[in-house]
Formats: C-alpha cells, structure tokens, sequence
C-alpha cells in the first residue's frame, strides 16, 4: 500500500511460491520481523536476506554492473543511431539482438532451474501441508501454467474461432498431420529413415510457408489483445498469398497459438512489412509476457 512497510497480508501475496504452506509463511514473516511490529519494512528485509545471499551476493552484484551499462548503452544508441551509416546501423541492431538473444538465454536456464528446484520441493514436501498459492505474478516469472497441447485442431473448437468455413476442412486435415509429425519428432527416440522419394515435376508449385506462432498474453490485457488480434487476422486473410490463418486459444492458459499459410516466404517476408503487421508486433509489446516464438515451414 506504499507505506514504507508489508503487513502479513501483503507479504504473503508476494513471497508465496506455491510450496509453503501458510503456516510456514507466517512463521518465516515473525522470523524477519525483528522489531516485533507485525509489519516488515526495508531494513528486516535487507538485513534477512542478506545472511542467505552466499554465491547470489556475486551474481546480484554483477546484475547491477550490467543493467547500469545496458542502460548507458541503450543511451548512446539513442542518441547515434539516426546520424550513422547504414553499415553502423546494421551493426547496432546486431549487437542489439545478440544481447537480448544472450539475456533471454540467461532467463531460460535460471527459470529452468527455478521449476526444477520447485518440483523437486513439491515431491519432497508430498505431506498433509497445503502450499499457499502464489497471488501475484513476479516480473519475468514464468506462469506456472504449462502448455496443454491438443489432440486435434478442430474447426468447431469454441475456444477460439476466427472465420472458419467448409472449405477449411482440408487445410484442418493438413494441420492434424503437422501436428501429429511434431508429436513424433519430440520423441527422443525417434528415428528417421526415408522409405519413400517424390520427384518434383518442372512446374511444381513452389514451398508453402506454414508459420506457427506462439503469443503469452498478460491475463490482463487478454481482450484488448483479442481486438488487435481480430484486426491483424482480417488484415492478413485479405493479402493475396495468404492462403489460411488459424488461431487457438489453449485452454485454463493465457496462450495463443496463430498459423498462418502462405504462397511462398517471399509472400510472407512482404506481409512481416506491411502497417498492419507491423502496428500489431507494436502493441504486442504491452500485451505480451514474454516475447512471441515464431517458427517456421517449408512444405512442398
């Protein structure tokens, strides 16, 4: 309530993890609380904390170095980049992108182990306590909602639909099969071995360009996202090349899945340029958790 001070109440809307129980919770909070006030304020915290930091004391110490230079960096960027050569600019949006390719990767591993020290908790503490569930998300912190994958992409699914019609049944028909194929490649398993060869004719058509993107929508925004998303799929269906888009929205999951078919890659590196495109990655940057993982597919 930007007091200065965490009641119980507030401190435990932030610290529950979902593996203590509110037993525990309350405990740890009179444990921290020193001064016998039944409110927590900065100095309890610090003072806690800091007794249990060990090898984090290092890796805090040196996340601070960093987000002071990336902060500078991103300063002299600002104030260069219009005045510099195209081959400058190239290079800093480089530099840009590796840094932000190495953070996330960083990110990855520590959410990893995050979700690996909280599972082994949970199977350890396999006890009559009941966790207290977490109240309010971290900033970064991965849902801990998984994604459930469907067994069929299905034209009559309610969860989300978005201009379906019969003549999608066998576009439906092709997706199945992709998802089925991806279902075996993740099999570790798996091993492939070509029994069959196609040749092409002179005129065959050229590769189809399937694209899957997968979007995190902050539960708070999920509507104001849906609107942009309708407006990006009624854009994107009427360009010449687009040959289908598809939209899922996975159930209990703030997650949404869009494929998109088009002609060929050129059809669909000239779409990634259009306003309509480009107007909808903007206003992805406020609705989104994390950013959007796009793959994609040639197929003859």
């Amino acid at each position: 309530s930007d007091d200065g001070k965490l009641s119980f109440d507030e401190f435990k809307a932030y610290f529950a993890d979902g593996v203590l129980s509110g037993e525990e919770l309350h405990e740890l909070f009179h444990t921290i609380d020193t001064h016998n006030t039944d409110n927590l304020d900065t100095e309890e915290l610090c003072e806690y904390f800091s007794q249990h930091l060990g090898e984090y004391e290092n890796v805090l110490s040196v996340l601070e170095d960093l987000n002071i230079t990336i902060l500078k960096a991103m300063d002299k960027t600002k104030k260069d980049y219009q005045e510099a050569s195209n081959l400058e600019q190239f290079v800093t949006r480089f530099l840009l992108k590796e840094t932000l390719n190495q953070l996330q990767s960083l990110q990855a591993s520590l959410e990893c182990a995050m979700e690996t020290t909280e599972e082994q908790t949970r199977q350890e503490r396999q006890g009559p306590a009941k966790p207290e569930v977490l109240s309010v998300q971290w900033p970064g912190k991965r849902s801990a909602r998984r994604l459930q994958r469907t067994n069929s992409l299905s034209p009559s699914n309610p969860q989300f639909n978005i201009g379906w019609t019969e003549e999608d049944s066998q576009w439906m028909t092709q997706i199945n099969r992709l998802q089925k194929l991806i279902d075996r490649l993740e099999k570790k398993d798996l091993k492939l071995e070509p029994f069959e060869e196609e040749v092409l004719e002179e005129n065959a058509r050229s590769h189809i360009m399937i694209v899957q993107r997968q979007m995190s929508v902050v539960e708070e925004e999920i509507e104001e996202f849906r609107l942009a998303l309708k407006q990006y799929v009624e854009s994107a269906s009427a360009q010449r090349g687009c040959l289908h888009v598809s939209i899922q929205k996975l159930p209990n999951d703030s997650r949404f899945i869009i494929y998109e078919f088009w002609e060929n890659s050129s059809v669909w590196n000239s779409h990634l340029q259009m306003n309509y495109s480009k107007t909808f990655q903007r206003s992805n940057v406020d609705f989104l958790e994390t950013p959007e993982l796009i793959t994609t597919m040639l197929v003859p």
